[in-house]
């Protein structure tokens, strides 16, 4: 993947597997706004959204998240968390970078401060968890891009209409 200046909502919908209306409703609720909004043209229609490299990458593991069953609501309480209590965009919870990282058994998310406190980010955001042990079900929130879905072969022999359009 080569990194843009901005994305369209087309790319971002073929790189996330969100679709352009679960982007453009994200958007209405103020879930998730692009970083440059549609304005109308003087011809009367309207320009496209578009995402920058970081709105991409955080839309990457909220598309991630949402396909694990974690509802919109879920979605944002974790980036409302994230913004009123830790002071920081998703991105800078994912990759380990940052203050805090963030993990998933897939229900729920959790945070690790750089103190190895761990919180539920969901649940108990003010209250660090007491873990005991090894962690194994738990996966680092990252952002990896959904790789197409190639067809499969069917096995059939193409059809003779098919073969003379090759010839």
């Amino acid at each position: 993947m080569q990194l843009k200046n901005t994305y369209s909502a087309r790319e971002v919908a073929a790189l996330t597997g969100l679709s352009a209306r679960q982007l453009q409703w994200w958007d209405a609720r103020r879930l998730f706004a692009p970083a440059f909004a549609p304005r109308r043209t003087a011809a009367g229609g309207f320009t496209e959204r578009r995402y920058t490299p970081v709105d991409l990458l955080e839309l990457i593991v909220l598309a991630d998240l949402r396909r694990q069953g974690l509802s919109v609501a879920r979605i944002r309480l974790l980036l409302d968390t994230l913004r009123d209590k830790f002071r920081i965009r998703l991105f800078e919870a994912i990759g380990g970078a940052g203050a805090i990282t963030l993990f998933t058994d897939g229900k729920e998310v959790f945070a690790r401060t750089s103190t190895g406190e761990f919180i539920n980010i969901l649940r108990a955001p003010d209250q660090p968890m007491l873990v005991v042990g090894d962690l194994p079900m738990l996966r680092e929130l990252t952002a990896r891009t959904r790789t197409s879905k190639r067809k499969r072969k069917t096995g059939r022999r193409p059809t003779r209409a098919a073969k003379a359009d090759a010839d």
